[in-house]
């Protein structure tokens, strides 16, 4: 009885998993579904049409595609890059260095996380703008970077936590010092999580929306703007906007594809002993 009672419980999660999975993955089969639409179609909810490449031609012809693919591509990776110089070694030192106010720190940096992006909107457009640094990278890389760096944070030290002691211990009586203890043993052992934590912070970035519109308008302008534009006080164009969407996302979605084993072996990194 037992033994039917946990297969019934295990179909029935199975069942659930994928409805859920259905139901986000939903608005983005929608999304390619309406970016192969006309303008006339995109407004009829119907699965019986024409499929067509206009809307993705005129995408392509009215903006400079692998300008916005290219700035978008700088952004995610140099502000993964930084969060992760920096996220590595505060992790380290809070994991295996605490001190009284160790968790405090970690509590007040997640808890930043918890404050809008509208609140510090003026001063960080202030400060970009006397730095000059306004429709630049740069400012996006640095934002993007502090941003995510909560989260780095949070998941270097809970992947530094993992870490068995005794193996720094060895290490430690076979000479090593800091440096080489940090590069040349902890970082192989959390490669899998340092893997998973590149991944997301570098979505996190693809994804972002609401400071490159607000700081950027042409020369840095990624993706997220490159969408933002077929929205105007003339309409919404559905068509072309859902090309414009499925082609920003079709690159962050491959790699995610691509990577998901990886990135499943690192969220569970250190759950198994």
């Amino acid at each position: 009885m037992s033994a039917l009672t946990s297969t019934w419980r295990t179909r029935l999660a199975g069942v659930l998993a994928w409805a859920i999975a259905l139901v986000l993955f939903f608005p983005i089969a929608w999304a390619a579904l309406t970016a192969f639409k006309t303008e006339q179609d995109a407004y009829t909810p119907t699965l019986w049409f024409t499929p067509t490449l206009d809307s993705f031609r005129e995408v392509l012809e009215r903006a400079h595609y692998p300008s916005f693919l290219g700035n978008s591509l700088a952004v995610s990776i140099f502000s993964t890059l930084l969060a992760l110089a920096i996220a590595i070694p505060a992790g380290y030192a809070m994991a295996f260095f605490p001190n009284k106010r160790t968790q405090q720190v970690l509590l007040w940096m997640l808890s930043t996380k918890m404050m809008p992006a509208v609140g510090v909107l003026l001063p960080v457009y202030l400060l970009a703008k006397t730095a000059g640094l306004l429709d630049s990278i740069t400012a996006l890389v640095i934002v993007y970077t502090l941003a995510n760096l909560p989260i780095a944070v949070w998941m270097v030290f809970t992947y530094c936590n993992d870490v068995p002691r005794e193996i720094l211990e060895a290490a430690r009586m076979d000479g090593a010092n800091l440096w080489q203890e940090l590069v040349y043993v902890l970082l192989p052992t959390m490669l899998p999580g340092l893997a998973s934590t590149a991944l997301l912070l570098l979505i996190l970035s693809w994804n972002e929306a609401f400071w490159s519109l607000n700081l950027t308008s042409i020369d840095a302008a990624p993706l997220t703007v490159f969408i933002a534009s077929y929205s105007n006080p003339e309409g919404l164009f559905w068509a072309k906007l859902s090309a414009a969407s499925v082609l920003a996302i079709a690159p962050i979605l491959v790699l995610g594809w691509l990577a998901q084993r990886q990135l499943v072996r690192g969220l569970t990194f250190g759950a198994v002993k």
